[in-house]
């Protein structure tokens, strides 16, 4: 038995960590995202998120009860208090306590308060109870002594395994699955991030009905007599599990639906910018890696940034331009986990498209992570499984100021093509654009015309959209020289010299 206490490696990523900026200083890159806000300024829309979250969140040790237990109810106001439970298959020692600390920051996440962590070396998980026998009754002794309401399983758990390990335990137990959809849930801000959470939980819940007493007995329909016939129960009718199987069914009927609608408003937004031939770059990553922060530093977009798992899930997109003029779009995506639940890959399936469309992919890593190797690895494997894994990648290895040197440069070692920065001082943050924009698509078609000096608009599009080489203002007009889009060659041709 280990106390989740001793599973603290990744406790103190991010803001929590106290940032050294002599170390690191900061390239020469000016950004609206201060270090330390300014108390005059106005907030920005992460920040009133943030403030909102933080006022809802349950505080540890606060509770609330009635004198007389005998009153109308029994109240109590407290953090769920869980044991976590892994089974390692595979890996080494050091991998099992990394995804045994991650269980744990997932839980406290959610809302729980962890009082102890267990896990066992096999073979395969158990069938019936994920652990075995010894280790089960070892786990209901746990929850009967730390008084624990909640065990928290660290795989996915078959409804047979579900239900085995309640009855043994006598408390509610929960898989890793039913977890992180907990905290998409709580997490969800907008219409669509919040159908995608709903539809993942039907389908979730859907496989995992169960029934017992009434939940079984058949539905009588028309007028029943006395003894308990009548029409419509003269034969075997809908139980109840399967009226919920088909409600359930029905919900996720009109999820999709919905969906699918939203669907068609992004794919419009999507084929405009690809219209207008706007190259796009997509930041994806591990959860809690500093992607929102990296996407503030880089285009002043204000989200929500904060040291948890899964903070942000809905996307942000933001407009930005090159050193040179040229415009691009820069989108923050949802962050990724070991086991992602396959629910929310297909619920979010939509939203990761934008992965899969964009030009170029910003992998952004936790350079003070355990293991930054495993989240690289965990995340190409949703890439591949969103049809990503083709498009460019640059890794972006954040937070070099709380990271070991050693690490950072077994990293670069490993991947060539990356660049390490710290969102939180901004070292780094020049370089990393540089490689972007290098990066971005360039247009394939040369010009070489005189625009009239009334034709300003095509001097505009250049700038936003082509490259310049020269550019000459004369007597006749204005010489400019350089490559653009195929469509804007087009209306070029014209004026061409």
């Amino acid at each position: 038995m280990t106390n989740a206490r001793d599973f603290s490696l990744t406790a103190e990523l991010d803001e929590t960590a106290e940032w050294d900026d002599t170390e690191n200083q900061a390239d020469d890159f000016v950004s609206g995202y201060a270090d330390e806000p300014d108390p005059e300024a106005d907030p920005t829309t992460g920040a009133m998120e943030l403030a909102e979250r933080h006022q809802l969140r349950r505080v540890a040790g606060l509770r609330t009860e009635l004198e007389d237990i005998t009153e109308v109810e029994y109240r109590q106001l407290r953090l769920e208090r869980v044991v976590l439970v892994g089974v390692w298959t595979e890996g080494s020692v050091q991998d099992a306590e990394n995804s045994m600390a991650e269980l744990a920051l997932l839980a406290e996440t959610a809302g729980s308060e962890v009082l102890e962590a267990i896990y066992q070396r096999r073979q395969t998980p158990d069938p019936a109870t994920y652990i075995g026998r010894g280790k089960v009754e070892g786990l209901a002794e746990i929850v009967a002594a730390t008084g624990a309401d909640t065990v928290i399983c660290d795989g996915d758990l078959a409804p047979s395994q579900l239900r085995n390990l309640e009855d043994r335990t006598k408390v509610k137990v929960v898989d890793r699955t039913a977890l992180i959809l907990d905290i998409f849930a709580q997490h969800a801000k907008s219409r669509e991030g919040q159908a995608q959470v709903e539809l993942a939980q039907l389908q979730y819940m859907k496989q995992r009905l169960r029934g017992w007493g009434g939940q079984l007995s058949r539905q009588a329909g028309g007028r029943v007599g006395a003894d308990g016939g009548g029409i419509g129960g003269r034969g075997p009718g809908e139980t109840k599990i399967e009226t919920d199987r088909r409600r359930i069914n029905d919900k996720i009927a009109k999820l999709r639906r919905e969906l699918k609608h939203m669907k068609g408003t992004r794919d419009t937004k999507r084929a405009d910018r690809k219209r207008h031939h706007i190259p796009s770059v997509a930041i994806a990553g591990y959860t809690n890696a500093g992607k929102s922060s990296l996407l503030n530093r880089l285009t002043d977009a204000g989200v929500l940034v904060e040291d948890s798992l899964f903070a942000t899930l809905d996307p942000t997109t933001r407009r930005t331009t090159t050193a040179d003029g040229r415009v691009y779009t820069m989108s923050d995506t949802v962050g990724f986990v070991r086991h992602l639940p396959h629910q929310l890959i297909e619920a979010f399936r939509s939203t990761l498209e934008e992965v899969a469309d964009a030009d170029l992919i910003l992998h952004v890593v936790d350079g003070s992570h355990p293991d930054p190797e495993g989240q690289i690895s965990a995340v190409r494997a949703v890439l591949a499984d969103v049809d990503a894994a083709d498009v460019p990648e640059l890794i972006v290895i954040n937070k070099a100021d709380a990271a070991d040197p050693l690490v950072l440069a077994r990293l670069r070692q490993h991947e060539t093509h990356s660049v390490v920065v710290s969102a939180k001082t901004g070292a780094g943050i020049a370089e990393a654009l540089r490689l972007v924009e290098s990066e971005l698509p360039r247009p394939g078609v040369e010009f070489h015309a005189l625009l009239p000096y009334e034709r300003g608009d095509l001097i505009n599009q250049l700038h936003q959209h082509g490259e310049i080489d020269s550019l000459e203002h004369t007597g006749d007009g204005t010489v400019v020289r350089g490559r653009a889009n195929a469509d804007l060659a087009g209306e070029l041709e014209q004026y061409a010299v």
